[in-house]
């Protein structure tokens, strides 16, 4: 793969992740008993920048969706919530996976990401509220984060089992141990 079509691979990554993250916004909140929690669909691509980029690559595809989200359908505060929870969840998903696919599937990544997530927001809510008690509310997030974070993996792999497919796949496995 040139590195013109690993860039390619990345924006479109960044794309469909921004496009997903601001569809997802606009659909009114799915849990009535826990306002503002979300499916984050838009984890489905970061699953598959992890699996298939290198670490580098797949923090890229990250940090454009979360500035290219905030700039087209959000504020300051929205930029910092998605942020911290984007960050905090990417590393500890990119830690699990470096853990092996024998000890941890795909849905574990992902359901590591989303209580991760809803810790980096809820974080940031307690700073700016100035209480610790914000987080009184993460082992309600954290239930549907563990819902959400399965049927996120579940989907990314079934989308990661038809990238491998694709020819250019070898291609951007080698990419990755560079």
């Amino acid at each position: 793969m040139t590195k013109n079509q690993r860039l390619v691979y990345i924006a479109l990554l960044a794309s469909q992740a921004v496009i997903i993250g601001l569809l997802e916004r606009a659909i009114p909140f799915p849990f009535a008993f826990a306002p503002g929690a979300k499916l984050g669909l838009a984890n489905i691509i970061t699953v598959m920048a992890i699996y298939t980029l290198s670490t580098k690559d797949a923090a890229k595809v990250v940090g454009i969706r979360i500035v290219l989200t905030a700039l087209l359908g959000g504020t300051i505060s929205t930029f910092m919530y998605s942020a911290a929870g984007a960050v905090i969840s990417f590393i500890g998903m990119w830690a699990v996976h470096k853990l092996g696919p024998s000890r941890v599937s795909m849905i574990g990544v992902s359901v590591t990401g989303a209580i991760l997530h809803n810790v980096g927001q809820l974080s940031i809510a307690s700073w700016i509220a100035q209480t610790w008690t914000v987080l009184l509310y993460l082992p309600v997030l954290s239930f549907i984060g563990v819902l959400s974070g399965i049927a996120v993996g579940i989907a990314a792999n079934y989308l990661l089992t038809h990238v491998e497919k694709l020819h250019y796949y070898k291609e951007l496995r080698d990419l990755r141990k560079v």
